[in-house]
């Protein structure tokens, strides 16, 4: 097979609907909107509206708080980490971002790594993250390696 056989499945895709093109395509004159009022007209956005009732959104109390400084770390937990190690994806004594980037544990770097502790590791590594949980950096140390902290 070659790229330039590649193609869906049959059914796989459709052919648009050409609207509001005629009576012979069956979707002509009023475009499959009905006949007058407010929705056959553009520009209508009435989701929400309420006939003048309080609209649910606006009865409803408002609740908690985003807060825009909040860091997004990506995850990453022991057992990746030891499997990647054991896969030899990852070396031992230099773990940091751009080793878990191009492993493919993470996708993207967001604020920095945050490192886990579900599952086990019996390997001692060497690993540099933004922030880990206190299980996670016990262990670590159990195993004979080192977590060693970066500023994001």
């Amino acid at each position: 097979m070659k790229l330039n056989e590649l193609k869906d499945n049959q059914g796989a895709t459709k052919n648009r609907i050409r609207v509001a093109r005629g009576i012979g395509s069956g979707k002509g004159k009023t475009g499959g909107r009905g006949v007058k009022g407010q929705k056959s007209r553009s520009g209508v956005s009435i989701n929400g509206f309420e006939g003048g009732q309080m609209p649910i959104y606006r009865r409803l109390p408002k609740r908690g708080f985003k807060n825009p400084f909040a860091k997004v770390f990506a995850v990453v937990n022991l057992d990746t980490i030891q499997k990647a190690v054991d896969a030899g994806k990852l070396n031992a004594s230099a773990i940091d971002l751009a080793a878990l980037l191009n492993a493919g544990i993470i996708s993207k770097e967001l604020d920095g790594v945050r490192l886990l502790a579900r599952g086990a590791i019996t390997t001692g590594v060497t690993i540099s993250v933004n922030s880990a949980s206190k299980a996670a950096v016990a262990a670590v140390e159990k195993a004979g390696g080192k977590v060693n902290f970066i500023e994001a």
